[in-house]
């Protein structure tokens, strides 16, 4: 049985600051209980960390979606650590898939960004995973060898820092890794680098406990899922019940 130790809520490209704040203040109470067992945390767009802080939720950690490895430059439409660090932001991601597919990031900038946040103190959610065709290719454990040996190379301390494996062909899609895929995956990564491993990929709360209670699968990054209060604190409950 896994020890669930993180559920991450990914919001991505919703909620304002004032929808922020009504989600955290109302998600707070709903998490209490599973809070106690794990960690949970929601990732609001950059416009809304400042709110979703200011919600004052002591059980509810905040995340960015992405960080900048330079202190200060001209790198419009970024943000750098000590930016996020003196919101008060606690973690960010890095890596995403879709930051990957559609913004251009690759194995050498995600894990700069990595180094840049866990200098600065940030805690750290790297993303990894396979494309549909690399999986029907059989190069899934090709692909998670590139991505985390990149992040294992780089990383000088593996304190504060979590890998999500996310099947980019499962993100938003409805479809699910089976357990089995999971496991493999997530056994693949942690060879790799021994820290805890997420599983993202369409995870909600009818599949979050059985995918939970696989040995490997250390908590969940949620997409969907996390954009409603009643749907994210189950998906932690299930969390909870499985450590």
């Amino acid at each position: 049985m896994a020890i669930a130790s993180l559920i991450a809520g990914n919001w991505k490209m919703f909620k304002g600051p004032a929808e922020a704040t009504s989600f955290v203040s109302a998600l707070s109470p709903a998490v209490a209980a599973a809070a106690n067992e794990l960690d949970v945390v929601v990732c609001p767009p950059p416009v809304s960390l400042g709110a979703a802080l200011q919600a004052g939720a002591a059980n509810v950690q905040v995340f960015a979606q992405n960080v900048h490895w330079a202190e200060a430059g001209a790198f419009t439409g970024e943000v750098s650590v000590s930016m996020l660090v003196e919101l008060g932001v606690a973690g960010t991601l890095v890596g995403h898939s879709e930051r990957r597919q559609l913004f251009g990031e690759t194995d050498e900038t995600t894990a700069a960004r990595m180094v840049a946040a866990r200098a600065g103190g940030l805690q750290v959610i790297a993303c990894v995973g396979e494309l549909e065709a690399e999986r029907e290719a059989g190069e899934t454990e090709a692909v998670l060898e590139r991505q985390v040996g990149a992040l294992a190379d780089a990383a000088d301390d593996l304190d504060g820092l979590v890998v999500a494996y996310e099947p980019v062909w499962a993100i938003g899609t409805g479809r699910v890794a089976t357990v089995e895929q999971a496991q493999e995956a997530h056994a693949v990564v942690r060879r790799i680098l021994p820290v805890p491993v997420l599983y993202g990929g369409s995870v909600k709360p009818d599949n979050a406990h059985e995918l939970l209670g696989m040995p490997d699968v250390d908590g969940a990054l949620v997409g969907g899922a996390s954009l409603d209060v009643a749907s994210f604190a189950a998906v932690c409950a299930a969390g909870a019940r499985s450590s």
